[in-house]
């Protein structure tokens, strides 16, 4: 069905909510689905669950009214919804409640295995009154805290809760009519959400975002994306923050349709993205950088019984930077057969501190062919010239992160952005807040800046920005020189791709040396294999990168930390691995003649590893992070009576 008479300027509103009743009311828009649950059904086929704009406007209304009646506004509600339709209908609830809504994926109520920390971290921040989770999620709570717990702060801090379940907030029909002119929802200066940061640089910061600022973002998004009601989007990324998050609101304010899914069924089988594309006849969807090559190795694109067609996709977007070129290209000459538009690939930048979107590479007459690269990456975004007009009201520069001095294209530099998207800070962070969310130029008088932790560098006629690194992982080599982690990484994957895990390595520094955790996909017993693969490795990032690698660290597969959206958490890494916790298969420490000086094949878990020595603390390497507000990583000598590791010997 087409809407021929959307125009896309109208209807503007002040918060998101507001745009789903001007649907509804629509006689065109009031069955038209807005979000589709689809999964795989027992059958093959795809099993599908419809919320039409009509229905998610009345389920939106009645949680807001049953939340009214138990608490007054401006109060915090933790979300411990499962993925799904209901998650959507209860964020739109809160914020028509007037609630600040924290969604978090709901931990295994069992709480075992550790998988509590962040929610443990996130009830003691935001001091939420109210859970809400299904009738199962909460039955199960309540056993767990009938039970002799052994966990004393998890349990005071959940039976500090009011649980509320979805099923309850659903049951009375009534009320449901809204008065736009006596909108009690969130107001545009108001903060309706807490977002944390992905972790991927530090621990994650609790992000203030406020309605008006979480608006203009999708606004800028749906403009760039060239969005509409005729769009279909097709996401299977986590819905509690971030891109996931977004995209719902993105939905509503572009009257399009989004079919979603869940990470877990992604990974589970990586062609039922491609097959949600072609039934739905999807026009955009976002997915990490590491979807590409995934889907290339694991997408069994000729195996499956449903046909891949992806001739509808316009923006395919690639977000989690830095984007190598390489993949990109590889997903494209395979995929191209199959009616995949170049032009549709779109490498876009966004974080959490700006609300999650800040800009793209693509423009709508623009082909993937014309992209240019710079040190094997693909450009992110582009930036407004001198002379353009820059109507999206998005001010990005790249800093001299030292002396906080724009520096010349050409030159890489800390990222910083200015935006009404801008968020308002970290909860509970008041002088984090004021170095990140308010930074100035010096000697000049300027607006607020986010600092975003991220470098990048801008170059060409059409000054296109690139995403480099983060600040806080780079890794400065004993020759005065400085190399992203990422660079090493890669180069360690392609010596052998058919042992290392794709996406699971690690480069870090310990003292003055480069050490490289990396997991391996398959079992090897060899010594002398392994001696040769960890050797292969050294020389292989020797010649393509010019770094030498001072310890290689083998791993189960499994073992190094990642963010929701698959990001590596190298400074999590480096905690583990000195911390003794990874499951080592082979370490081997390089002397600095180049020649290995030790190796160790393990079975099981590695004895406590000891620090470097002191000295890495007193350089300075345990560095203060930037946007996310990442802590110091405070390294401590152990005596503990183990087996001398090699890392004690850096």
């Amino acid at each position: 069905m087409n809407y021929e008479n959307y125009d896309p300027s109208f209807p503007d509103q002040p918060v998101v909510d507001l745009y789903l009743p001007v649907w509804a009311r629509l006689p065109s828009f009031s069955s038209k689905p807005a979000f589709i649950w689809a999964e795989d059904g027992s059958s093959g086929a795809t099993k599908a669950s419809v919320l039409t704009y009509s229905q998610l406007n009345d389920s939106t209304q009645l949680i807001s009214n049953q939340l009214h009646e138990l608490l007054p506004r401006g109060n915090t509600v933790i979300v411990l919804s499962p993925p799904g339709l209901e998650l959507v209908e209860v964020i739109f609830g809160c914020q028509r409640a007037g609630l600040l809504s924290v969604p978090i994926f709901p931990p295994d109520p069992s709480f075992a295995n550790g998988n509590y920390h962040h929610l443990v971290r996130v009830l003691s921040q935001t001091k939420p009154k109210v859970a809400i989770a299904d009738q199962d999620y909460i039955a199960s709570v309540q056993r767990y805290l009938s039970s002799s717990s052994s966990n004393q702060k998890l349990s005071e801090l959940l039976q500090k809760l009011i649980w509320i379940s979805t099923c309850d907030l659903k049951g009375k029909k009534v009320g449901l009519s809204m008065d736009s002119s006596s909108y009690n929802g969130c107001r545009p200066n108001e903060v309706y959400l807490i977002q944390y940061t992905s972790g991927a640089t530090g621990i994650p910061k609790p992000v203030l975002v406020t309605a008006g600022s979480a608006t203009h973002n999708v606004r800028v998004a749906r403009k760039a994306y060239d969005l509409h009601p005729n769009s279909v989007i097709v996401s299977w990324l986590p819905q509690y923050h971030d891109c996931g998050l977004q995209f719902l609101l993105l939905t509503v304010v572009s009257g399009a349709t989004c079919v979603l899914t869940s990470p877990g069924e992604f990974i589970t089988r990586p062609r039922l993205w491609l097959e949600l594309i072609s039934e739905f006849k999807a026009t955009c969807t976002p997915v990490p950088s590491f979807t590409l090559p995934l889907v290339v190795k694991r997408g069994g694109v000729e195996q499956g019984t449903r046909p891949v067609t992806l001739w509808s996709l316009k923006n395919l977007i690639i977000i989690n930077e830095p984007i190598y070129k390489a993949p990109v290209e590889e997903f494209i000459d395979v995929f191209k057969p199959f009616g995949l538009d170049p032009s549709c690939i779109s490498p876009s930048y966004g974080l959490a501190e700006n609300c999650t979107f800040v800009s793209t590479a693509w423009r709508c007459n623009g082909n993937f062919g014309s992209f240019p690269s710079y040190n094997k990456l693909l450009p992110s975004a582009r930036l407004s010239c001198q002379h353009e007009q820059d109507d999206e009201d998005m001010d990005i520069i790249v800093v001299n992160e030292d002396t906080h001095e724009t520096v010349p294209d050409g030159i890489e530099g800390e990222i910083w952005i200015s935006s009404p998207s801008n968020c308002s800070g970290y909860l509970g962070h008041p002088s984090l807040t004021r170095e990140i969310f308010q930074a100035r130029l010096r000697n000049k008088v300027s607006r607020c800046f986010v600092r975003t932790g991220d470098r990048g560098i801008v170059g060409g006629e059409e000054r296109f920005l690139y995403i480099t690194g983060r600040c806080s992982d780079v890794i400065r080599l004993r020759n005065g020189q400085e190399k992203h982690p990422h660079y090493i990484e890669t180069a360690a994957y392609n010596c052998y791709p058919d042992f290392l895990r794709g996406g699971c390595l690690a480069a870090i520094q310990i003292s003055d040396k480069v050490a490289l955790v990396a997991e391996t996909q398959r079992r090897e017993n060899n010594v002398s294999v392994l001696r040769q693969i960890c050797e292969g490795i050294k020389k292989g990032v020797m010649d393509e990168e010019r770094v030498e690698i001072g310890l290689i660290v083998l791993v189960k597969s499994g073992n190094l930390p990642k963010t929701t959206s698959g990001k590596i958490q190298r400074w999590a890494t480096k905690e583990k691995l000195v911390g003794g916790k990874m499951s080592i298969i082979m370490e081997m420490l390089f002397d600095n003649n180049n020649n290995n000086c030790n190796n160790i094949s393990l079975s099981s878990s590695s004895g406590q590893l000891l620090q470097a020595n002191k000295s890495m603390e007193e350089a300075g390497n345990a560095r203060t992070l930037m946007a996310e507000g990442r802590e110091e990583i405070s390294l401590t000598l152990s005596n503990a009576a183990t087996r001398p590791s090699l890392l004690s010997l850096l």
